[in-house]
């Protein structure tokens, strides 16, 4: 029986963000997810980092026109379902990431939806993001958000929320949710062990009118760089392939508690979540 998928175009996802010379975070996590989610990957490089798995030590912006340029080319020509966005590095490549997204069909009101990861420093705390990027964040690309995905860390800096609970996520929620997304995901893996429920990890999706609590797992493991990068591209994927955002949330969360489960270690610091537990090993097999 022919493969219904052999020639097969499928869903189109941009990832507007930085690279991850270790191969971990960053534009490579994005491109791992997509693939993995079933999701043809296009994308548009913000800034080039100088990283591994132990720090970051050095970042190289590009040029706000070249940035556009990426956008421009690609949708115009390939077509997209989805985007989002990852490390924007500065306010002036946030807000020529708004004025690109607006002329594009991307965002809130527009054709293409935009899950906005809010990167603000690597999980080694080295700083990803400018200070005064935060207002362009939140005054600029938050509007214009499907769903913003922030950790603990960056919601205490773009709300002054320190969320140690439950309750202290709803809280956020509701102050992030105010400056204009269509809808917040309070990510629970930084919360302290024990807080995020029996169940470990307690992520928590609001849309201004609901709250959908979502329980996870939680491991024991070192290994989570990229993690972040990896769940908003999974949710991206979800929204390119027709889910609800509910549902697309839902999706991401499969994929990235898999891809935690499967972290592995790498280098001397901290590795990667994996995409390679939804990868059918086909190398194993006998040729045809």
């Amino acid at each position: 029986m022919p493969d219904p998928t052999v020639g097969t175009t499928p869903p189109r996802v941009m990832t507007i963000a930085g690279t991850d010379s270790g191969g971990g975070a960053g534009i490579a996590a994005d491109l791992r997810a997509f693939a993995a989610c079933g999701v043809h990957g296009c994308l548009a490089v913000c800034a080039v980092t100088v990283q591994n798995t132990v720090g970051v030590t050095g970042v190289h912006t590009i040029g706000v026109d070249t940035i556009a340029g990426q956008i421009g080319t690609v949708a115009s020509d390939i077509g997209l379902q989805a985007a989002k966005t990852g490390m924007l590095a500065n306010a002036e490549i946030i807000a020529a990431v708004a004025a690109a997204c607006d002329d594009n069909g991307i965002g809130v009101g527009r054709a293409t939806p935009l899950v906005v990861d809010p990167v603000a420093a690597s999980m080694h705390g080295d700083p990803l993001l400018a200070t005064e990027a935060l207002d362009a964040y939140r005054y600029t690309l938050f509007p214009r958000a499907t769903v913003v995905t922030p950790n603990l860390d960056e919601i205490r800096l773009l709300v002054g929320h320190d969320v140690r609970d439950r309750d202290g996520q709803y809280a956020a929620a509701t102050a992030l949710h105010a400056l204009g997304p269509r809808a917040v995901l309070v990510k629970g893996g930084h919360l302290p062990d024990g807080a995020g429920g029996a169940d470990g990890c307690l992520d928590l999706l609001h849309d201004g009118e609901t709250f959908v609590e979502l329980p996870g797992p939680r491991f024991d493991t070192g290994n989570t760089h990229g993690g972040g990068d990896s769940l908003a591209a999974a949710i991206a994927s979800g929204l390119a392939r027709g889910l609800s955002l509910t549902d697309a949330v839902r999706f991401g969360k499969r994929y990235i508690v898999e891809s935690v489960r499967h972290s592995y270690p790498l280098g001397a610091g901290h590795g990667p979540v994996s995409p390679l537990w939804a990868v059918r090993p086909w190398w194993d097999e006998p040729a045809p």
